[in-house]
């Protein structure tokens, strides 16, 4: 008598490497759960933000200046897995909504510092309670959160290191 599973359980959950059988639904597929709890923080988040008037790629952005002022374009761009042009043209809506400056380098004038602006700052306080209900939307607690980001982190390391583009 064999024990019905779950698709869902994450001991059925098949890497691309696997050669899964015939009859494997999407579900079966760690990608494919990874792919779709993008989708469901893209929810959570879009709709944590929206009365901050932010996206969440500008909320990344200005999370990184609340923890520490004064990045240069680089520095995003190495944070955020995120190339110049991508970064550029966040920075620069952020300007334009009046929460950042952005300020060239007087030796180096490619380089390009940013900082938070007075309103800019003020935004920190309203933003802080995002990452607390982020983490109660989860329904996980907070060690399963950190062994999860652990994982996620060995995954994304173990998959860029792989030498497959």
């Amino acid at each position: 008598m064999s024990e019905k599973t779950d698709p869902r359980e994450p001991s059925r959950l098949l890497s691309d490497a696997q050669a899964p059988d015939p009859g494997a639904e999407l579900d079966d597929f760690l990608c494919f759960a990874v792919y779709e709890a993008n989708l469901a923080f893209n929810h959570i988040y879009r709709s944590l933000l929206e009365d901050l008037g932010l996206t969440y790629p500008q909320y990344l952005v200005m999370t990184l200046l609340w923890r520490r002022n004064g990045r240069t374009v680089k520095e995003f761009g190495d944070a955020l897995s995120l190339e110049y042009n991508t970064v550029t043209p966040l920075i620069k809506r952020l300007e334009t909504m009046g929460l950042v400056d952005r300020i060239r380098d007087r030796e180096d004038q490619r380089v390009v510092k940013v900082t938070l602006t007075p309103q800019g700052s003020a935004l920190e306080e309203k933003a802080g309670a995002v990452p607390d209900c982020v983490a109660e939307a989860s329904g996980l607690t907070g060690e399963a959160i950190n062994d999860l980001t652990t994982a996620l982190a060995k995954l994304r390391s173990n998959l860029r290191s792989s030498g497959k583009s």
